[in-house]
């Protein structure tokens, strides 16, 4: 069974428990790698879709892991009792998405000894809200996957954890910042190359689009300044 880069990263990121739930599953990899390595003597691969549960499934009988692994359908942490889970991952779709998971279910999420996200897309939605909501960041990574950068967060649930940050630091994490994380540079890059096409694509001479380039090109400033802190 091969795994993605970001599959692996998350995988690398995970600490032996008890029981660990996989929240959006899909083909079931990162349970079924969880109980083949021993990471997790029980593993709940959890999706809202019935389609993909049933090829996890399949997955898991291939594997010979079956026994191992409980399959359950339904939308995000519903599908698990407060304190059944040690650990929780959470990936495979937005920020948005798995920050409404978390605020849904709190009582699970403050029971978990740990979480481990990875939003598909707006990381920086989610980041926000982990810094400003009372969750520890235990860990930051960042990988790049077929051509796309994967931001993963590693937290716990803990009252009192808040920070407000500025902005920009909830789209370009202050850990890895501070880390100089190998990937960041690019990261960063990335970021500014977006930010100049939104640019391009602003040809009106309105109001709201000169307040839009200006935004625009003060954010465009700031990350030219991170990218010459990480080189």
């Amino acid at each position: 069974m091969e795994l993605s880069r970001r599959l692996s990263l998350i995988i690398q990121n995970i600490d032996e428990c008890d029981t660990l739930v996989d929240v959006g599953t899909d083909h079931g990899y990162i349970p079924i790698k969880c109980i083949k390595d021993g990471l997790c003597k029980k593993a709940i691969a959890s999706d809202i879709n019935k389609d993909p549960l049933d090829k996890a499934k399949l997955n898991s009988v291939f594997e010979g892991v079956d026994e191992e692994v409980e399959f359950r359908l339904g939308g995000g942490l519903s599908t698990v009792e407060v304190s059944e889970c040690n650990g929780i991952v959470i990936a495979g779709m937005g920020g948005n998405l798995i920050r409404d998971i978390l605020e849904e279910d709190k009582e699970v999420v403050k029971e978990a000894d740990y979480l481990i996200l990875l939003p598909a897309q707006n990381p920086e939605v989610l980041r926000e809200y982990l810094y400003t909501n009372n969750y520890e960041i235990i860990k930051e990574d960042l990988c790049l996957d077929d051509g796309i950068y994967y931001e993963l967060f590693k937290v716990r649930s803990k009252d009192g954890e808040t920070t407000e940050l500025d902005s920009i630091y909830y789209e370009v994490s202050p850990t890895l910042l501070r880390e100089r994380h190998e990937l960041l540079k690019g990261f960063i890059e990335s970021k500014i190359e977006k930010y100049e096409k939104i640019k391009g694509l602003i040809t009106d001479d309105s109001e709201s689009a000169k307040l839009r380039l200006e935004e625009l090109n003060t954010k465009i400033d700031v990350l030219n300044n991170l990218l010459n802190y990480c080189s």
